[in-house]
């Protein structure tokens, strides 16, 4: 399978719904810049998640696309946000919306998607049952997004950080929405509950891995392949879990280099690279790339509840994707 064509079908197929969708009309500068970053790319990996998932419940990829619109578009909310609490100056290998339009317009933009997602949700108004149940979900899910971001931005201030507070936050700050597509795809197709929960646990050990993953290529790629900068995890003293994972057992000079080096935002690129040498040498990335192929397995055993289809087989070549991905 392609599994690039694959995904590329579906998102084109979602890509337009979404320009139909999101202040197509509106040309003000405000209206620009909540735009920039929902149109300028991305896997549309969430979004794709709720149509296949709904494909693999019984359902159809068009009765999920406004929650798909939903997934997205608060997606791209956090993005926003998220790189003016960063500092990040590229995403998605053009300039961030803070940078390009300045942080007070950054920030109203990022407000307006967050409603503009809630919009999305209004197309299941007529089931009563449905609404209510696909809205909590999101509601918890989008709860979820912030309280991780909070422990994110907590644990850079913090000396040590445990691997179970690293998961707690990354369940919460980027599985959240993985969950809450795979579940509320499944939902929106009337799937049984047994389903709804194997769907659940599919897209949570997906978002798991994922995230992981991401921490990796931090690590081993570069800002022209990534897309973004490279770099500042390091000088604002993330904790990834490659970091957590390092600064526990790192000792003699890797452990001084990161004392001196980690989290500090002068750090010089030269530095950076020692730093990243040190999360090699410690075997602290090769610890992370394990741990998140233990989730994509995980993810791919979660489907085994499913009729087999051709939605399931792309779903579980999602999960291998996960973790051999580039970017």
């Amino acid at each position: 399978m392609n599994l690039e064509k694959e995904l590329r079908s579906y998102s084109d197929i979602f890509n337009k719904e979404m320009e139909n969708y999101l202040f197509k009309d509106d040309s003000e500068n405000l209206y620009e810049a909540a735009r920039h970053i929902p149109f300028a790319g991305g896997k549309r990996i969430r979004p794709v998640l709720a149509m296949l998932a709904s494909e693999a419940t019984g359902g159809s990829s068009k009765g999920v696309i406004s929650f798909g619109l939903a997934l997205e578009i608060i997606h791209s909310f956090s993005l926003v946000h998220d790189d003016i609490m960063d500092k990040s100056t590229l995403r998605r290998n053009i300039p961030t919306v803070h940078v390009k339009y300045g942080e007070p317009i950054a920030i109203l933009a990022g407000d307006l998607l967050f409603i503009r997602a809630f919009d999305a949700l209004g197309s299941y108004y007529e089931d009563s049952s449905l609404y209510s149940k696909i809205s909590r979900k999101f509601i918890q899910a989008v709860t979820d997004v912030c309280e991780g971001q909070y422990l994110d931005m907590t644990f850079e201030k913090r000396p040590n950080v445990t691997k179970n507070e690293y998961m707690t936050m990354i369940e919460k700050k980027t599985a959240a929405l993985f969950r809450v597509a795979a579940e509320g795809g499944s939902i929106v197709a009337g799937a049984s509950n047994d389903v709804q929960k194997a769907m659940n646990t599919y897209g949570k050990a997906l978002g798991l891995a994922f995230q992981i993953r991401d921490d990796a290529l931090d690590m081993i790629s570069d800002t022209e392949t990534l897309g973004k900068d490279i770099g500042n995890d390091i000088r604002n003293g993330k904790k990834t879990l490659i970091a957590v994972h390092a600064l526990e057992h790192a000792s003699g000079d890797n452990k001084q280099i990161l004392s001196k080096l980690f989290g500090n935002p002068n750090a010089s690129d030269e530095d950076i690279m020692k730093v990243r040498q040190v999360f090699s040498n410690v075997g602290s990335i090769q610890f992370a790339e394990d741990k998140a192929k233990e989730y994509s397995h995980i993810a791919i055993n979660a489907l085994s509840v499913l009729s087999d289809s051709h939605a399931k087989e792309v779903l579980s070549d999602i999960a291998e994707f996960a973790v051999t991905r580039v970017k």
